[in-house]
């Protein structure tokens, strides 16, 4: 059986992860200043000991493939989001959210389940000038989001996350918001039924390699 890993019982103060991170310059989106961690091994220990039930690892602490590329795209064409509401889905260290807000979106709203992950989309925020961000924990129980676009930066990384991700995009689209996902050719995107909008190479956080990585619109 795996081991039982702690999740935090109490709200997780910036302190913390200002001590575990440092800010880095993604090299596809330089102009973002991101929080990554310094020693992923160290900060998963140091998460540990602030909670008492299960914990996953840091996924937030880095710059993923999909969340670079459809950061990258977003800069690059701002009409996207400029003067709009913008969901970041599956945040994380909220690279994307921080790029519409670079854009000129109007209003940013943060999804991310692990509460490490949402102290640090406040502190990216801030440190990029894109502050106020509506910070929130799982939306994909709920109704399709209120807002003109929704973007998402590898979520589709098991089948499982796959499963509940992509109705919950669909509801969005129905509704009326323009819907982009970023991935770097997991095997559950439904690549068939989207329209590829862009094309990264972007490196590997876990180790040398590059990703070739694509930005999908939901049509």
């Amino acid at each position: 059986m795996p081991a039982v890993r702690p999740v935090p019982t109490s709200p997780v103060p910036p302190a913390f992860v200002r001590a575990h991170t440092r800010p880095v310059r993604p090299e596809l989106v330089p102009e973002v200043s991101l929080l990554v961690a310094a020693d992923v091994v160290a900060l998963w220990e140091a998460m540990e000991e602030r909670g008492s039930a299960r914990l996953e690892p840091p996924f937030w602490a880095a710059a993923w493939p999909g969340g670079q590329a459809l950061a990258r795209y977003v800069l690059d064409c701002p009409a996207i989001v400029a003067g709009r509401s913008v969901l970041d889905l599956g945040s994380g260290s909220g690279l994307v959210a921080v790029a519409a807000g670079l854009a000129g979106a109007q209003r940013l709203v943060a999804s991310e389940i692990d509460p490490f992950g949402r102290t640090a989309i406040g502190l990216n925020a801030e440190l990029n000038g894109t502050w106020p961000v509506e910070v929130v924990g799982d939306v994909l129980d709920d109704g399709p989001p209120d807002v003109d676009v929704v973007l998402a930066g590898d979520v589709c990384y098991d089948r499982a996350m796959s499963e509940r991700v992509l109705p919950y995009l669909d509801a969005a689209r129905a509704r009326g918001a323009e819907v982009y996902l970023g991935d770097p050719g997991r095997p559950y995107v439904p690549k068939a039924r989207l329209t590829a909008v862009a094309t990264f190479d972007v490196p590997d956080t876990e180790g040398p390699q590059v990703r070739r990585t694509t930005v999908w619109r939901l049509p």
